[in-house]
């Protein structure tokens, strides 16, 4: 169900409790910023979650609170996991939702990373 990212940080979230080792996770990288683990229901041949080890609930809500240097060590992040997973020479895609129209569920700031596979159209293509 889409989240309204206008709303305060629910710590109750399916990625905190991940984040506090409530829930187990497949988790292939982490640092002082982020961690990465498998989604569990991939889209792709590679799909693996990026997540700030703090609380924002949206790309907006991060790009508005997180100091620079949170920021930087956030994209860093993803770019570790891409590199590791050997993503770079073949590409790969990035993926954050916001909102109910972007298709957020979870009020936790996450990045997709796909590939491993061609991916065909960005996004749904309008009809005519």
């Amino acid at each position: 169900m889409p989240i309204d990212p206008t709303l305060p940080y629910d710590d109750g979230n399916i990625f905190a409790r991940i984040l506090r080792g409530e829930i187990p996770s497949t988790r292939v990288y982490e640092d002082e910023w982020a961690i990465a683990f498998e989604d569990i229901n991939p889209q792709a041949a590679n799909h693996t979650l990026v997540i700030p080890r703090a609380s924002y609930v949206s790309w907006d809500d991060f790009s508005a609170r997180a100091r620079a240097e949170e920021i930087a060590g956030f994209v860093r992040a993803v770019g570790n996991v891409a590199r590791m997973k050997g993503l770079v020479e073949s590409g790969y895609r990035l993926l954050a939702n916001v909102g109910a129209h972007g298709g957020q569920e979870v009020p936790h700031l996450h990045v997709h990373l796909f590939g491993g596979e061609p991916l065909g159209p960005m996004i749904a293509r309008r009809r005519a």
